[in-house]
């Protein structure tokens, strides 16, 4: 009898050490979740940019861009000289901040300055400088003011189109019906809208009337997205779609079905819904309306 228990003894120490070895030999971590939320915390990086100079790839537009970056799409088409439609293509460099741009034009004037210096000789120094200042002032009073005066002109003409005031939007709309798992967060890493979780195949509708800036799967984390213009100043998103139905350049009524639910770069059948106000995320609870619907699916989760 004795021996028949010191067996069961060996065979289960045998059996615990090595489900012990298996759970140490783990060669990828596990996902880490936050206790509030079913998302995974590193899907919340959504690959954003942040350098001051960035080179387009296939696939996107100066609106998905400037998505990204968290940006007004205004600042980098007037950074970067680019006129609406904003069209862009692939291997262009964009400069995303006003700084960078003001740099690169210093060190470009150094360098032709010094090796225009390298090429004269010191009998025509003289007379080169007396013919570059004379170009100079005929530029300065000529072409080059007209120029800058009309530039200058544009660009507060677009500023004052924009309005030191925000372009106010009559009504929103909630893009689906469901539950709120994820509210928006100002932190960091937080999360920049809100996750409503539904059925693979529900009807996603356009949260108020815009026109389609974005349609494509190119921008990592979001899965098939859609980024609808509605004025200067409102973009919203709807991210993770199964299914997109609207093209870009396309005009959107609120209310129309843009896409359907699906998990596309999620880890769950859902929508992730962002407003961005001048570049900037917002909080989406803000703006739509407070109604039934709201009060339905906030009940056991208030904001």
């Amino acid at each position: 009898m004795s021996f028949f228990r010191l067996a069961i003894y060996v065979f289960v120490c045998v059996v615990l050490a090595t489900t012990l070895f298996s759970c140490s030999s783990r060669t990828t971590p596990a996902p880490v979740s936050n206790i509030n939320s079913s998302s995974v915390l590193g899907e919340r990086n959504r690959d954003s940019i942040k350098t001051s100079q960035y080179l387009v790839k296939k696939g996107e537009t100066l609106y998905s861009i400037a998505w990204r970056a968290n940006s007004d799409v205004r600042k980098i088409a007037r950074i970067n000289k680019i006129s609406s439609p904003y069209r862009i293509y692939p291997g262009q460099k964009l400069f995303l901040a006003e700084s960078t741009v003001k740099k690169t034009a210093q060190v470009s004037k150094t360098k032709v300055s010094h090796k225009n210096s390298t090429k004269s000789s010191t009998a025509n120094k003289k007379n080169s400088t007396k013919n570059t200042l004379a170009s100079t002032k005929k530029q300065a009073y000529g072409e080059n003011v007209s120029t800058r005066k009309s530039y200058q002109n544009s660009t507060l003409t677009s500023e004052k189109a924009s309005g030191k005031f925000s372009q106010k939007i009559s009504r929103w709309q909630w893009p689906v019906k469901g539950k709120v798992v994820e509210y928006f967060s100002n932190s960091a890493q937080g999360n920049k809208g809100i996750d409503i979780t539904g059925r693979r195949g529900t009807k996603i509708k356009a949260s108020t009337t815009g026109k389609v800036v974005y349609a494509g799967n190119a921008l990592r984390g979001y899965g098939k997205l859609i980024i609808i213009k509605h004025n200067d100043d409102y973009l919203s998103a709807y991210a993770h779609n199964d299914r997109i139905l609207v093209k870009e350049q396309q005009i959107i009524n609120i209310g129309d079905v843009i896409a359907t639910m699906g998990d596309t770069d999620a880890n769950k059948v859902m929508l992730h819904f962002e407003i961005r106000f001048r570049g900037k995320s917002v909080n989406p609870l803000k703006y739509l309306p407070k109604n039934k619907i709201y009060n339905l699916i906030t009940v056991n989760n208030k904001p």
